[in-house]
Order: structure tokens, then C-alpha cells, then sequence
């Protein structure tokens, strides 16, 4: 064998020993890439929110962690935040008060949520400011990290002079647009006749408020006629509340009527909808598919005169075939939404702006506000 021979063949031995390392390296460096890269895992968090009684301007979540910091904001259901706690760093922390603002004008009291938000981008938290750009949720299998808790207040906690509520009674379940007897007995602890508000709220949210004047050491009886038009369907919590003191009970309330959208009038620049919806969301107008426009939010109940604008380059015509239909969520962030849907069938309604146009009312095809087609887009 020639040296020739023997030359050329270490080479090769040692270009593939060059090679395996690199695979070996580059293998190294893939398992050790989001170290090297600054690739972190998903972030996560935890939270427990138990029931408890306060005064009505703070509350306790128990245990909040979380892998990159942030906040926990309260919410009611309503459009905005009730209260956020302070910034709180990567961890674990117990036993975290979150009070509500100085000219907060919502007390923290009913059934609360508390949700984990990232901190993704400077001070102060600016979720709601960004319309979600910033300081959004964490998530848990594509859902916030949330818990649920009812707050409560106590005498202990009371003014000295605030009206006790010894007892509610409310029935077991309503309609949501039914008004509902809700009787409480209430005591004036003071030796001295006084003038307080009490108020009777589903959720937190006030529906009836009225003054009661009692005099020294009086307990009474008294009957709140108390209309539940734009409560959310479902499971709630029905209380009683004077200055310092409550007592909730639970409620099933149902949906006083079938879902439903309707077209009132159309033409290219604006179409305008009947509709009765069931939780806080929106009525979009949808061509293939694809939303050309939304609703502003609508609050659960019966609502008309609803209107919708189309853009400009929308370019509809008098043939062009649209979907109005009913959606729970934001209008500022349809893709998010969620379709809302009676029997599996989404609550829709397919017209042309030349047919609407001509009626003085429009309704589906089939006349139950699900529209012509039985399958969301």
C-alpha cells in the first residue's frame, strides 16, 4: 500500500471525526437552546381566591405564583378591572391585599373574580389601556388563570352605626327580566333614629337602591321589588348591603327568552339589528366567513335599533350575502369571541342588503333568529 494511499485515507478518517463533532456540538447546543438563546418555557401560575368577609374596600387572595411576575386584577363581569394588585415579583406570595382605588365607586363586595396577568411591559398595568397588547393573562389549556370567590362584609369590620341585615329572602330562581320580591330584615344597632342606603345587588352590581329610616334599636322587615333586567343568566349571588354590613343567597337565573338577531334595515354604509342576548357580547356582520363589522357591546337583554357600520372598502352591495350574528365577548377582539349558540347552533341571521332594505322589519328564513345555516363559520 502506498503512502499516497494511506495519506488520503486519514484525511477522510479525519474529516468524518470532524463531522460526527459537529453533529455531537450541534446536538449540545439544540438541547441547551433555550438557555444559550433566552427561550424560556411557557410562563405558568397559580392562584387560590377563597370566600371571605372585609369591609368592602379590600380583599385577600390567598396565594398567588407566578414564573415571571405581574399582577392579580378583580373583576365583576363588567367592562373594566375593580381593583389590581401591586407589581409582584417572579415567586410565590400568600395572603396578598388588593384594595380598590381612592375614587373607586364600586365597592369589592358579591362574587369576584381574580385573574394572574403577566407583567410584559413597564409600570403601571396597562392591560385594559392596550386593549390586551400588554400585561395580558396567564394561561392554563388555553384559559386565563383565574379563581372565584364571594366577598362578604362583616359587623365587626362595620361602622359602629351601620345598619345590620340580620336576614335575606330571595327566590331560589328568576328570569332576567322579571322583577323579584327580595325581602331582608334590617337593624338599626344605634340608640338613635337614622337615615341609611341599602342597596340590593346581583354580582356585585347595584339593581335597587333605596333610604330606610329606622328608629333607635328597630328591626324590620322590608320587601325590595327588584327588576333583574341585565343580570347574566346563570348561577349568582343576590345580596343585601348597607354601609357596613351584608348577606348574599344564590340565584339561578334564566335567559327570559330565546337568543335571537334580526335585521330592522341595511343598506352599504350601516345595518341596524334587533337582538336578544344573553351575556355581555356583540352582534358582528360577517361576509364569507370573515367579519366586516361589529356591534359596540351589548349588555345581556333585549336591545334594538342595534347598529352596525361598514367600511369603506367593504364595497357591499345590494346581492352581496351577510350574517348577522351573536357573539359573547369583546367587539375589539372578534377573534377571541365566542359564538353564541341555541340547541349547538349558532344565533345568526343571512340576508342581502336589497332584500333588507325593502322591509320594514327583516327576519331569518326560518324565523328563530339561527339564520339559514346551522353551522358557525
Amino acid at each position: 500500500m502506498s503512502s499516497r494511499l494511506t495519506f488520503d485515507t486519514l484525511k477522510r478518517v479525519v474529516a468524518i471525526l470532524i463531522a460526527i463533532a459537529i453533529v455531537l456540538a450541534a446536538g449540545i447546543v439544540v438541547g441547551q437552546a433555550p438557555a444559550i438563546f433566552g427561550v424560556e418555557e411557557d410562563p405558568d401560575a397559580s392562584l387560590t381566591f377563597a370566600d371571605q368577609q372585609g369591609d368592602g374596600t379590600a380583599v385577600t387572595v390567598r396565594e398567588v405564583s407566578l414564573s415571571d411576575g405581574g399582577y392579580v386584577v378583580l373583576t365583576d363581569g363588567g367592562d373594566g378591572p375593580l381593583a389590581v394588585s401591586e407589581h409582584l415579583e417572579a415567586g410565590t406570595h400568600e395572603n396578598v391585599t388588593i384594595e380598590r382605588g381612592d375614587d373607586a365607586t364600586h365597592e369589592l363586595v358579591g362574587e369576584l373574580t381574580a385573574t394572574v396577568h403577566r407583567d410584559t411591559g413597564d409600570d403601571p398595568f396597562a392591560y385594559y389601556e392596550t386593549d390586551g397588547e400588554e400585561d395580558h393573562p396567564y394561561l392554563e389549556d388555553g384559559f386565563p388563570v383565574s379563581d372565584t370567590a364571594t366577598v362578604t362584609t362583616t359587623e365587626e369590620d362595620a361602622l359602629s352605626d351601620s345598619f345590620v341585615v340580620e336576614s335575606i329572602d330571595a327566590p331560589a330562581a328568576a328570569t332576567t327580566n322579571e322583577t323579584i320580591r327580595v325581602n331582608a330584615t334590617l337593624r338599626n344597632p344605634t340608640a338613635f333614629q337614622t337615615q341609611q342606603s341599602v342597596t340590593v345587588r346581583i354580582d356585585g352590581a347595584v339593581f335597587e337602591q333605596r333610604v330606610l329610616e329606622l328608629e333607635g334599636g328597630e328591626s324590620r322587615r322590608v320587601t325590595f321589588e327588584t327588576d333583574t333586567s341585565g343580570a347574566p343568566p346563570g348561577n349568582r349571588t343576590i345580596g343585601v348591603y348597607t354601609a357596613g354590613d351584608g348577606a348574599v343567597a344564590g340565584i339561578e337565573l334564566a335567559f327570559h327568552t330565546e337568543p335571537s338577531v334580526s335585521v330592522a334595515d341595511a343598506s352599504a354604509e350601516r345595518v341596524t339589528v334587533e337582538a336578544a342576548i344573553p351575556e355581555r357580547g356583540f352582534v358582528a356582520l360577517e361576509r364569507n366567513g370573515t367579519a366586516v363589522g361589529t356591534s359596540v357591546r351589548l349588555e345581556p337583554g333585549d336591545h334594538e335599533n342595534v347598529t352596525v357600520d361598514l367600511p369603506d372598502d367593504a364595497a357591499i352591495n345590494g346581492s352581496d350575502e351577510l350574517t348577522a350574528a351573536l357573539y359573547a365577548g369583546d367587539p375589539g377582539d372578534v377573534d377571541s369571541a365566542s359564538p353564541i349558540e341555541v340547541d349547538d347552533r349558532p344565533v345568526r341571521t343571512t340576508f342581502t342588503v336589497g332584500d333588507a332594505s325593502d322591509a320594514e322589519s327583516g327576519d331569518d328564513s326560518d324565523g328563530d333568529g339561527s339564520g339559514s345555516d346551522s353551522v358557525a363559520e
